[in-house]
């Protein structure tokens, strides 16, 4: 990563409403941070574009389905781009203190190798 450039980091959950949401939420204040979030679901609030592949340094997906969809549904736009799965399953609300912890420990350490 050159200087002066933030990392662009794409969180993914299944509909985008509880878990990448939150980990958008959580990260979009870092300075060095660029993130947004998506679903991969045909009901996700906000779903996930090729576009937004293509816009990442690093993927984060909160289970091993997410990557397969991923890998599957956007092989051409994924390049080298990591995708790290954090295996958090879909039992969390929006900003549930328990999401958070385990956001934070799963993707704190990930992204220090990246910054």
């Amino acid at each position: 990563m050159s200087q002066g450039h933030e990392l662009k980091v794409l969180f993914l959950c299944s509909r985008n409403q509880w878990r990448s949401p939150t980990a958008e939420r959580l990260w979009r204040k870092a300075p060095e941070l660029s993130v947004r979030s998506a679903g991969l679901s045909k009901s996700a609030i906000r779903r996930l574009a090729a576009r937004d592949v293509d816009w990442a340094d690093v993927i984060f997906v909160m289970e091993d389905q997410h990557k397969s969809r991923l890998m599957r549904d956007f092989r051409n736009d994924l390049n080298a781009t990591p995708v790290h799965v954090l295996d958090i399953p879909d039992d969390y609300a929006f900003m549930d203190p328990e999401l958070i912890t385990l956001l934070s420990e799963g993707i704190t350490p990930i992204l220090t190798e990246y910054l």
